[in-house]
């Protein structure tokens, strides 16, 4: 009876994990609303839970634990689903629709089949002003805000909601949704759950507690874990070997600086001096520096170009276009269109215009791809048209918008094709017509000097007519600096260098270790450990200065996107393995290794470098702690794999490492239950954060299930009792190195295959 409830519970848990996996891909083809109707809100996919849940209590108590922590953590995880499916047959979502002045009682409810009926409100509600608050200088939203007066039988009460800030009255919470398009209206979405969050609520304090409690009980496994003989003993001595890659003067890879530039560009101290100007772009103003080099980059797949800056490369476009034209900076990448049309690595913007082939030769392509063919050919060719635009728009100069006006404390950025206000002093109007041709004058006399002096008046007119909107002296320093220091890029290339020698040299060592029973540090092993601790550290320092900066430029914690997150969870790869490899010193391979390999994917994937304002809805503290806490998850998880991996090609090149294979199954288990309890816990601060923004607590989205996919696959590793094969290092190496699927699917498969609210890159 025992081993039919065993197998019938595992077989169900894999059943809901196959399940909430498969849901996710069918998604993608069929739809939310399919998926919230079809699966998450059927029938049979609650019965499934209930099972689960059922069966998981028969089999707890049949065993049950004498450690507090495992009665409270499971106990938390059933109260979690009967909070969950109150909430799924008593809760009731809906919207309301506001318009300035206008009392209403009628919103737009959910049913549990996800249709929508009108239905009328226990009070009315009035729309007293909305407004969209913005980054001053910019069109990027800071905020939302509705304010509005409730009349409930004579008793008026005044409400103001905007993003992450909500307003409660009686049982209905009351969340900011949408605007109308003349800012006259606005839609508030409405919940009603005064069961089921409670409940729901309580499991989630009750598993933060017991997760905590799990590392902490001084009778828990964990602790026991802490004081096995075999990691006290130290049996894994490593030694580390240093050697990297040399990057050039601009941290790329050595490009090809043959030749000479035939088109005209300005001398490097002339156009820093340029590079000095602010502009608005991507929604922030920055340094003129900080455009030119993502458009040298976009055009070139570089930051310099055969030895010029960024800022010579954007002044010559501007100066001398027609001669640009004419310069092969194009970078073209493999593809149908290349091979078809046979082009080269690097062309010319003017390859693509042919008065003969009837103008701008790809642009049928383009049409083509708007007009909905998106195969591969018309892909590249949008992508080559990007470039072009971009080019183009330089040109015409709609791209610089280097022109600030302020009136009434509300600034505008304009370029020199933008109209001008009316209100705009006469003064202004000349200087902004006249300023850009001074300066083409000028440069076309090679008179230096007198440039740097146009554009030092060009910097006054800014400072005295831009507000509020320009960026801080600090905040100017450190863009400059992050500009100026490739970090990611530096850092990959030594991580993975030492990565992959240490590496070698650590099953190389413990091989030798299993044939001879040598355990003991030679001079150059002490000297070495202690250099490759010290590069460690200086990678440490650069990433962390690296995210400092990033942090001073845009006045909120770096982890509003793929990118940021990216470089947040090396940093703690990094500062967990350098704080124990004292203690473990195969910790400092594990780091380097995985530390070039996230920033790998963050230097060569599709994420975003750039720095922008987050949209108001991330703008909480709750998604700073919700983020950390899962990468630091996701960290701890990431360096068993790599003890996994050690182990497996250890006990390939030598059957003799039983001691090793134990060992390393202890040092992952050292990092397995602090992954647990942070995978957990951050899954319930963001549980919280999404029920304070959008009024439901777990929404089914692609990147939430993925995330629970991957905490229930690696929760089943601490669970040796249930699962004694997981006992055998062997196999529970083996679990972890396949275990690491779910990380990459929920951290890379959503964000660039699935989709969802939660994809960014």
């Amino acid at each position: 009876m025992q081993k039919t409830t065993k197998t019938l519970l595992f077989a169900i848990y894999i059943l809901v994990v196959v399940c909430m996996g498969a849901a996710t891909v069918i998604e993608k083809y069929m739809g939310s609303d399919y998926v919230a109707s079809c699966i998450y809100g059927s029938w049979w996919f609650v019965l499934l839970w209930a099972v689960l849940a059922a069966l998981s209590i028969v089999y707890f108590v049949r065993h049950m634990t004498k450690a507090w922590t495992g009665i409270a953590l499971h106990m938390a995880f059933v109260i979690i689903l009967v909070g969950a499916f109150v909430t799924h047959v008593s809760s009731q979502r809906g919207q309301i629709h506001l318009r300035k002045g206008v009392f209403s009682n009628q919103y737009t409810i959910v049913d549990k089949d996800n249709k929508y009926h009108e239905a009328t409100l226990p009070f009315e509600i009035r729309l007293d002003s909305f407004e969209v608050k913005y980054h001053a200088g910019t069109d990027a939203a800071q905020d939302y805000v509705s304010i509005f007066t409730i009349n409930d039988d004579g008793k008026s009460v005044k409400g103001k909601v905007s993003m992450n800030k909500i307003f409660s009255y009686g049982s209905m919470r009351l969340y900011q949704a949408s605007y109308d398009n003349d800012m006259l209206g606005a839609s508030l979405s409405t919940n009603s759950d005064p069961i089921g969050i409670p409940v729901t609520y309580t499991g989630y304090a009750l598993l933060f507690i017991s997760l905590v409690g799990m590392l902490l009980d001084p009778r828990g496994a964990y602790r026991k874990l802490l004081h096995s003989k075999m990691l006290k003993r130290g049996a894994l001595l490593i030694a580390m070997l240093f050697g990297m890659y040399a990057p050039n003067e601009n941290g790329a890879y050595a490009e090809d600086k043959s030749g000479d530039v035939k088109a005209r560009s300005l001398p490097q101290e002339t156009a820093e001096q340029f590079g000095n100007l602010f502009i608005l772009y991507n929604n922030r103003i920055c340094p003129m520096q900080t455009f030119a080099i993502d458009f040298t980059k976009k055009l070139y797949g570089a930051d310099s170009y055969k030895g010029l800056t960024a800022e010579q490369v954007l002044t010559g476009w501007i100066f001398w276009g027609d001669d640009w034209m004419n310069e092969p900076m194009l970078k073209i990448k493999g593809g149908e269109l290349k091979n078809t049309l046979q082009l080269p690595d690097y062309v010319s913007a003017n390859t693509f215009f042919n008065k003969e082939m009837g103008g701008y030769t790809i642009g049928p392509y383009v049409k083509e791809y708007y007009d909905g063919n998106h195969d591969k050919f018309n892909t590249q060719a949008v992508a080559i048209d990007d470039k072009i635009q971009l080019l183009v728009n330089l040109q015409r100069g709609v791209v610089l918008k280097i022109f600030p006006y302020t009136q009434q404390g509300k600034t505008t950025w304009l370029a020199p094709t933008d109209e001008q206000p009316q209100t705009m002093s006469l003064q202004n109007k000349r200087f902004i017509k006249s300023v850009l041709a001074l300066l083409y004058s000028e440069a076309e006399a090679k008179n230096y000097k007198q440039m740097d002096e146009i554009v030092g008046k060009l910097l006054k007119y800014q400072a005295s007519n831009a507000g509020t909107s320009l960026p801080t002296a600090n905040q100017v320093a450190a863009e400059r600096t992050y500009n100026d220091i490739p970090f990611a890029n530096n850092l990959f290339m030594l991580c993975l260098t030492m990565g992959f020698v240490t590496f070698m040299y650590t099953v190389a060592r413990l091989c030798r270790k299993c044939r001879t029973g040598n355990s003991l540090d030679t001079h150059a092993d002490i000297i070495i450990v202690w250099l490759s601790r010290g590069i460690m550290l200086a990678a440490f320092i650069s990433l962390s200065y690296c995210e400092y900066l990033r942090w001073t430029i845009s006045g909120t914690m770096p982890m509003a996107n793929g990118y940021e997150t990216m470089l947040f969870v090396t940093w703690i790869v990094m500062l967990v393995s350098l704080a124990l490899s004292f203690r473990f010193r195969i910790l400092l391979t594990c780091g380097f290794l995985m530390s070039g390999f996230f920033l790998l994917v963050s230097h060569l994937s599709e994420m975003d470098p750039q720095i922008t304002h987050i949209m108001p809805v991330l703008n909480s503290p709750l998604l700073s702690i919700h983020v950390s806490i899962i990468m630091i998850g996701f960290a701890l998880l990431s360096l068993t794999f790599i003890c996994g991996l050690t182990a497996l090609i250890v006990r390939y090149l030598n059957h003799n490492s039983a001691d090793i294979m134990l060992a390393l199954q202890q040092l992952s288990l050292l990092f397995l239950y602090p992954a647990i309890a942070t995978m957990g816990i951050g899954i319930f601060v963001g549980a919280i954060w999404a029920n304070v923004s959008w009024g439901e607590y777990w929404g089914w989205d692609p990147k939430e299930v993925w995330a629970l996919i991957t905490f229930m696959v690696y929760a089943a590793a601490l669970h040796p009792k249930t699962l004694p094969q997981l006992h055998k290092p062997i196999v529970y190496h083996i679990f972890m190195v396949v275990a690491f699927c779910t990380i990459i699917m929920t951290y890379f498969g959503v964000n660039y295959f699935l989709g969802g609210m939660h994809s960014y890159a």
